[in-house]
């Protein structure tokens, strides 16, 4: 899975406890007219309908599938990719080694799918639900240098990709500073999500470095930030190919 992150995308995050028959639709209709790049699919407080998800949203189209599990419970071998995380910005063992252990076995077949991945939670207000639920202490906002050494010491173990996470449906973004801090660190591709809300925090998320933008809560109460941040995607792309840099 080398070619997963080629160039700026944008992911939607769809939770199999938040996906009834008419929200769903209207998300899968958004991101086929605005092509967005990939459907993650998983949460915190999942424990089943992960399968099933799975199934509805291939069956209504082609977007590559990326699961995106919270907990053992959601592991599942129909995606089209699978993100093995490893929450590197806590200490709980479970969570840095303890469940990939158990999920080897099931995963052994579809090796070529999987993507290691260094998930850092970054506290941006209120405690989060994958705080809690991972008993874990997020990064605190304002420490970027904490973020980029343990950015860069999941690159060094071999992880592929680093995903900045400000929480589900949290208070703010991750912060633009430390966004560019690990980037400017990083030869591997960055992945931001939580608590994004509107375009100027998208186009200033991509400015910073951020390879893939995921959106979620917001888009479930407005679907159309999910057109218009692939709009962004694609001038940030265009822009690219043009030579033209980004301040």
């Amino acid at each position: 899975m080398d070619n997963f992150i080629r160039q700026k995308s944008i992911a939607l995050l769809i939770d199999p406890d938040k996906s009834d028959n008419k929200l769903l639709s209207g998300l899968i209709t958004s991101a086929v007219k605005s092509k967005t790049d990939y459907i993650l699919v998983g949460g915190s407080l999942t424990f089943s309908g992960t399968e099933e998800l799975i199934r509805t949203i291939k069956n209504k189209c082609t977007i590559p599938v990326v699961l995106f599990p919270g907990n053992l419970l959601q592991l599942s071998t129909t995606a089209d990719i699978v993100l093995l995380l490893s929450l590197i910005s806590g200490r709980n063992p479970e969570l840095l080694i303890g469940n990939h252990v158990i999920a080897a076995p099931f995963l052994k077949g579809i090796k070529e799918k999987i993507i290691p991945v260094g998930y850092i939670l970054i506290s941006c207000g209120p405690k989060t639900s994958v705080e809690y639920i991972s008993q874990t202490e997020a990064i605190p906002a304002d420490k970027p240098e904490i973020a980029v050494a343990t950015a860069m010491a999941g690159e060094m173990l071999g992880l592929k990709t680093i995903y900045l996470e400000a929480g589900s449906g949290a208070a703010n973004t991750v912060p633009i500073k430390m966004i560019k801090a690990v980037k400017d660190n990083l030869g591997i591709p960055l992945i931001v999500g939580g608590g994004i809300r509107d375009s100027h925090k998208i186009s200033d998320i991509f400015t910073a470095g951020a390879d893939m933008i995921v959106l979620g809560n917001s888009c479930e109460q407005h679907p159309e930030l999910l057109i218009e941040a692939c709009r962004i995607r694609d001038e940030f792309i265009e822009n690219t190919l043009s030579g033209i840099v980004h301040p």
